[in-house]
């Protein structure tokens, strides 16, 4: 496990390391399961591994719920699907409530809207971050490409004419919150990773 950022940690800590990739795939396509022999016995990798992993584990599990939900979302490998849908519906939650609360008030059809437009930043925020390095452009950055995503992953139609009016103000609020979720998510990792670069110093 590398300790080069608290994203890449978030991202590392949920794997379990272990030896013979492509001998272990062999085994699950001939027997449909992997066997474990006293060849791939632990190593002090794996105990280090497991160490480290265990230390950000723990900050992670003391965070706020709505602060793990969306660092879940935003780094966590994921298993299934399932697993995968149920996390990016909470943080889409959390992102849109504190969208709403930070913005003037809307009407009820906006409203609607915005839960979709909250969908699309998450969707435009987790690209851009994943990775461990922020360095992914924005896929949607022109409100064109935006209004066009939108309808095609969700139906629904934002109309052109007063796009700064009705939406970049709250297009900007939802990245702000990402921002700030991401921050307080990622803070305690960050200190419990330079605690043990201090320690090891």
């Amino acid at each position: 496990m590398k300790l080069n950022s608290a994203r890449l940690a978030w991202h590392d800590c949920a794997y379990n390391e272990s030896r013979g990739g492509l001998s272990s795939l062999e085994q699950r396509c001939l027997l449909g399961t992997a066997v474990q022999t006293t060849e791939r016995g632990i190593t002090a990798d794996h105990q280090v591994h497991t160490t480290l992993a265990g230390w950000i584990q723990s900050a992670i599990a003391k965070l706020h719920p709505q602060l793990r939900v969306f660092g879940d979302f935003m780094y966590s490998p994921h298993i299934t699907r399932e697993l995968t849908e149920d996390i990016r519906e909470a943080a889409e939650d959390v992102v849109y409530g504190m969208a709403v609360s930070r913005s003037p008030r809307m009407t009820r059809t906006k409203k609607a809207r915005a839960e979709f437009v909250v969908k699309g930043v998450l969707y435009r925020y987790q690209y851009m971050h994943q990775g461990g390095q922020s360095a992914n452009p924005d896929p949607l950055s022109k409100p064109e490409t935006f209004r066009a995503w939108m309808f095609d992953r969700h139906g629904v139609r934002l109309e052109s004419c007063a796009w700064g009016r009705d939406w970049e103000g709250f297009i900007d609020t939802c990245f702000d919150c990402c921002a700030d979720l991401d921050q307080m998510a990622l803070a305690p990792i960050a200190a419990v990773l330079y605690d043990m670069k201090k320690e090891a110093a």
